[in-house]
């Protein structure tokens, strides 16, 4: 039973990064019918942003949320400067994915050039070595941090949408665009900021996988893969979907790794992937994606 646990507690901590990367990609697919592929990317820049801040001596918070802010802004100015012209000129579904792509190698190239391609360690004010030990159950200080931030994220930002004005502008605006144009509200702004809110949650997952993993340009690889699973899995224009899908599948690499087989721990959650869209095709918390005209 200590075992069981003790792998739920980290498959809740990877899980509940894999939920902050899976709510950006359904935020942004949700609102513009597009699949971001550069969404690790900018997470990485966003990640190296507050690395090369701490290694010119500033503290932590300020680098933590300038970092944030960089990220967000990257995505702002590609959904402006590069989306907007290219869907005015009427570019297809697919030829903004690719876009999307090519934003994403650009930022990789720029990463490796300015902070190198050497694997380095991230300075974090959360330890992976220090535990606390609940009963027979070890805690590591920056799993619980991780989980703590990444469930209070997830929250804050579910009622960000649900609660306020600039959240039913939001959701106005990806149910039905032209309706909301009708209505005045400023539907491009409106989609920047969920670019910006998107890559801000990339961010936040980046800052705190960065010190568990070695820095390195191509970091964010794994999680954004992890990360676009789970929004399918829960549901690609589902938010609390996307949440619920980076727990399951965080929760099951986790004890499948322990009770299967190490070299069975990825396969165990594409597996559920799987099973769960022959079911659902949308996913578990998903809706047919109806078009309105």
């Amino acid at each position: 039973m200590t075992l069981f646990l003790q792998n739920l507690i980290a498959g809740l901590s990877t899980g509940s990064i894999y939920a902050l990367v899976a709510l950006g990609i359904a935020l942004i697919y949700r609102s513009t019918r597009i699949l971001n592929f550069a969404h690790g990317d900018i997470a990485t820049g966003g990640t190296y942003m507050a690395f090369i801040l701490l290694g010119m001596g500033w503290s932590f918070s300020p680098a933590f949320f300038i970092a944030l802010l960089f990220g967000s802004l990257l995505a702002m100015s590609f959904y402006f400067i590069i989306l907007v012209p290219a869907q005015r000129r009427d570019a297809s579904p697919l030829g903004q994915i690719t876009l999307t792509l090519g934003f994403g190698l650009i930022l990789q190239g720029l990463v490796s050039y300015f902070g190198g391609t050497e694997p380095q360690s991230f300075p974090f004010p959360l330890s992976d070595i220090e535990t606390y030990q609940l009963g027979e159950i070890y805690l590591n200080q920056l799993s619980v941090g991780t989980f703590i931030i990444s469930i209070f994220g997830c929250i804050l930002f579910y009622l960000l949408i649900q609660k306020t004005k600039l959240g039913l502008a939001m959701r106005a605006t990806s149910e039905n665009l032209q309706a909301a144009q009708t209505l005045g509200l400023p539907t491009r702004f409106i989609l920047a900021v969920s670019w910006g809110m998107a890559s801000l949650l990339g961010v936040v997952a980046g800052l705190f996988l960065a010190p568990a993993l070695l820095l390195e340009p191509f970091f964010m690889l794994e999680p954004f893969l992890k990360g676009f699973s789970a929004a399918i899995l829960g549901g690609l224009n589902s938010l609390p979907g996307a949440i619920a899908g980076g727990i399951i599948l965080g929760v099951s690499e986790a004890l499948a790794g322990t009770y299967i087989s190490i070299a069975f721990k990825n396969t165990m959650a594409f597996i559920i992937i799987i099973i769960v869209l022959l079911v659902r095709p949308e996913g578990l918390l998903g809706k047919k994606f109806v078009e309105r005209v």
